[in-house]
């Protein structure tokens, strides 16, 4: 499997038989990408929750192209069905196997609104990703999130993620501190931060992240670097 950060929370997972995914799609915006919504070319498009920051430019990469298909909660596949694009709805401790990756949404604490709206409206609730490769390989994608409890006695001790990809910006999800938290908890071989210093609201220093996570290996990949595994 290849791993390939975007900057914020956008990430590509590409499968040994080349399923290319992509986590929240915040891409033309993301100040942090240098990428343009035409660069990437997903087969299945994967969408925490509903905020700008997450949602990104999933009907302009999606719209166009009846071939990709886009997970999310049931609340955003309504939303993007009516905008033309091939969404299938799920939630939490559902998943649906696509070619040889399983995709399965779990609990995320958080809010989900289409906050891009004039009139800002619900988008169901925000989720987190689990995602099953072909080789047993499991990759959590935590999404936006506070630290509770269901990271260890669900995701930890029933998933048990080799991968674990955690915010650590603070103001909208947990801090360096709280995340190192969920990385004692979750007990992954690697964890890789995410969500942070895309805005100066959310500027955190990754290293210090580091120096809190004693239990697994910290990675800190650069924006478009692509880890293998």
């Amino acid at each position: 499997m290849k791993l390939k950060w975007l900057g914020h929370s956008a990430f590509e997972l590409t499968s040994n038989k080349g399923l290319n995914i992509l986590v929240d799609p915040f891409i033309q915006a993301n100040p942090s990408c240098p990428l343009n919504a035409r660069d990437v070319h997903p087969d299945v498009i994967c969408i925490t929750h509903g905020h700008a920051d997450h949602f990104g430019d999933v009907v302009e990469i999606a719209k166009n192209n009846p071939n990709i298909i886009v997970i999310a909660n049931y609340e955003i596949s309504i939303y993007l069905q009516r905008k033309g694009v091939n969404a299938i709805g799920i939630n939490y401790g559902a998943h649906v196997k696509i070619e040889d990756v399983e995709i399965r949404m779990l609990k995320a604490e958080h809010t989900s609104t289409f906050d891009f709206e004039i009139d800002t409206k619900y988008a169901g609730n925000p989720g987190s990703f689990l995602f099953t490769f072909d080789d047993d390989l499991k990759v959590y994608h935590a999404g936006d999130t506070g630290l509770f409890s269901d990271m260890k006695f669900v995701i930890g001790e029933v998933y048990k993620p080799d991968i674990a990809l955690l915010p650590i910006g603070n103001i909208f999800t947990m801090d360096p501190k709280e995340a190192a938290i969920a990385a004692s908890w979750i007990n992954p071989e690697f964890v890789i931060p995410m969500h942070y210093n895309s805005f100066p609201s959310i500027a955190q220093d990754p290293n210090e992240f580091e120096k809190m996570v004693t239990n697994c290996k910290t990675l800190i990949p650069k924006v478009l670097q692509t880890l293998e595994f």
